[in-house]
């Protein structure tokens, strides 16, 4: 059964801005303070950032919703999921997601900005460009896999978000909700 409008009053965790290690450490102080029983309503805005700070924070949701069953963590987005956000919101359980009125998800591939120089000897050149393959290659599995869990669920296919990733794909609330992607729009 969704939740209700008024289940989602006063958050027990609130966050805004950019997904960073500020906002980590916010979260976290935030989540020691939350209730540990009932629902946990968990409310974010942001443009994106860190995706490998989305994933930490995720982490602790998995974890606390596997290890103390007697929470139900429940995100709520407000305004913009882009980004980091859409991988943060891709730890909850569909049925603990929600968006409000008019927000707007965004997801897309990871972005890697690196210089490669290329100088001293050849076997040195071959591991250093083998070093940057393997990390693109590990990068894009990390990716995919967040998008596999953002997707359970729902009438998206893996094969739709690796088609539409890379040129950013922008999902109004209800769109989202059409998809499966989330519970409810409130």
């Amino acid at each position: 059964m969704p939740l209700q409008p008024a289940d989602f009053r006063y958050p027990a965790i609130s966050l805004a801005g950019s997904v960073d290690y500020a906002m980590y450490v916010n979260f976290r102080g935030q989540l020691i303070s939350a209730p540990t029983e009932g629902l946990v309503v968990i409310e974010l805005s942001t443009l994106g950032g860190d995706p490998e700070v989305a994933r930490m924070m995720g982490e602790d949701i998995r974890y606390h919703s596997e290890h103390a069953p007697e929470r139900r963590f429940v995100f709520l987005g407000k305004a913009a999921i882009y980004s980091a956000g859409t991988t943060f919101m891709s730890f909850f359980a569909r049925e603990n997601r929600y968006l409000t009125r008019g927000t707007r998800l965004m997801i897309h591939e990871r972005r890697l900005t690196k210089t490669i120089n290329i100088d001293g000897p050849l076997t040195t050149c071959i591991a250093s460009l083998r070093a940057t393959i393997n990390e693109i290659e590990s990068s894009i599995a990390i990716q995919n896999e967040g998008f596999a869990n953002l997707i359970i669920g729902s009438t998206v296919t893996l094969e739709e978000v690796l088609q539409r990733a890379p040129s950013n794909w922008y999902l109004e609330a209800s769109e989202a909700q059409a998809l499966g992607l989330i519970e409810a729009v409130i």
